[in-house]
């Protein structure tokens, strides 16, 4: 599955649906379901500034932030030049979808640009993010009655 590492706390607003666009200064032609993965450092400035609204709302928000680690998954929909969106800043937006958070994140080591990681790395999140991603099922048929990593 491709992954995407993000600063935090852009991607923990991410994976808990309050972030629904993520800017970059390339576009991708990727459509379809996207591990979010958490880099090394965090803007502390801005990840306070967005704890503290945050529990206005009463919304849960990780002590300490997980970096290294994949965090959850999101629905990549499109990438446009332009949009209403109040995240959007260009010059690409991609829009994101279905935010999921993962309960606990998966340290992995994350890379520049679209990534692969192995499927077996996030087989305890298939049924979480079965609506996400369809190949599940193709990874099922292949295996026959084995199940998928």
């Amino acid at each position: 599955m491709k992954a995407l590492t993000i600063r935090q706390p852009w991607a923990q607003l991410i994976v808990i649906g309050v972030k629904d666009v993520e800017n970059r200064t390339w576009q991708t032609r990727h459509r379809g379901p996207l591990l979010i993965h958490a880099g090394l450092r965090v803007d502390r400035q801005e990840e306070q500034w967005y704890r503290h609204l945050l529990a206005d709302e009463e919304q849960e928000w990780p002590d300490p932030l997980p970096t290294g680690a994949i965090v959850g998954a999101v629905q990549l929909v499109d990438c446009v030049t332009a949009s209403d969106r109040d995240w959007f800043d260009g010059p690409y937006g991609w829009l994101l979808d279905k935010p999921l958070a993962f309960e606990a994140s998966i340290p992995f080591r994350g890379r520049l640009g679209l990534f692969e990681v192995p499927d077996e790395l996030i087989a305890e999140f298939k049924d979480d993010i079965a609506d996400l991603w369809a190949h599940w099922d193709e990874l099922e048929a292949e295996n026959g009655d084995q199940e998928a990593p």
